[in-house]
């Protein structure tokens, strides 16, 4: 999706979206109206644009290529530093439009998340930003001090639920939340084995498959859902896009609003990709044998 495109679908979502959102804030008497120089569609485009550019640090995408490129696309554009400022202000609208961009589900989802440091662990205790909202969590990398990204896709790689929250949480906690609107099969790794879990879930019509840890005894399982098993990698590869092509993972964050809307314009980036990891092209050939048999 070009500059164009991504523009205009984020301006026609503005254009209803904001009037029901300003209907429902709490007013006072010295509220100002004044309209900024900058609308919010294009601070949310320019934000989004960002994980599309290949830029690695924002500030010098905003000030060598924003500024210097995009004048004609952005006619009112304000200096850095106040740009800065103008984000947060964006980060209700921008989870809305998260949103609208989630897939449909197609009967088979992988589950998994993924950690969001947001400092060095040496510098934990030194970390004042992000006091109160970031913990302590581990994953089978080692410690980090941050937050979690837990992602629900669906075999085609089009996000279905997303959910940020604290690096100390259980991953399997958000998962009766983030499948309320699937159906199907549901394949996670080892941290979603739970007996609770699987029941809860197969009362909304979700099975759930997890890889057994080394002490359990092996379960009979059928061979379409074991090959699915084995494609739960799909998941993972998204999230490295994510982390890499998209940018929804680093230290510099001086605001934690900030970081929040860096990582919900992430998710929106990776939404937008002309083409996503996917099953259905890259493993029709084996599903194809497999129904033969």
């Amino acid at each position: 999706m070009n500059l164009l495109e991504l523009f205009c679908t984020v301006d026609d979502f503005c254009y209803w979206f904001l009037p029901e959102m300003n209907k429902k804030l709490i007013t006072t008497k010295n509220q100002r109206n004044r309209c900024g120089r900058m609308s919010t569609s294009e601070i949310m485009t320019i934000l989004i644009h960002f994980h599309q550019s290949g830029y690695r640090n924002f500030k010098w995408y905003y000030t060598k290529h924003v500024l210097k490129n995009l004048r004609n696309e952005f006619p009112n554009l304000v200096s850095y530093s106040r740009f800065v400022r103008l984000t947060p202000r964006c980060l209700i609208p921008l989870i809305a439009f998260l949103k609208t961009t989630y897939g449909e589900c197609t009967g088979i989802s992988f589950i998994d998340s993924t950690s969001i440091a947001v400092c060095h662990n040496k510098r934990i205790e030194r970390n004042k930003v992000f006091d109160g909202f970031a913990k302590r969590g581990k994953t089978s990398m080692g410690w980090f001090y941050g937050f979690k990204v837990h992602v629900l896709v669906n075999d085609q790689g089009q996000l279905l639920a997303t959910q940020l929250t604290p690096g100390n949480m259980d991953d399997r906690k958000p998962v009766p939340k983030m499948t309320e609107t699937i159906w199907g099969k549901l394949f996670g790794d080892k941290g979603y084995l739970s007996k609770k879990l699987f029941y809860q879930l197969l009362e909304n019509d979700v099975q759930l498959f997890t890889r057994l840890r080394k002490n359990m005894q092996n379960q009979l399982m059928q061979m379409e859902d074991k090959i699915l098993l084995r494609k739960r990698a799909i998941v993972e590869t998204i999230i490295d896009q994510m982390k890499n092509i998209s940018q929804i993972e680093h230290s510099r964050h001086r605001s934690p609003f900030n970081c929040f809307v860096n990582v919900v314009c992430g998710l929106i980036a990776y939404s937008f990709q002309p083409t996503k990891p996917s099953l259905v092209k890259q493993y029709a050939s084996e599903f194809a044998l497999l129904k033969q048999n």
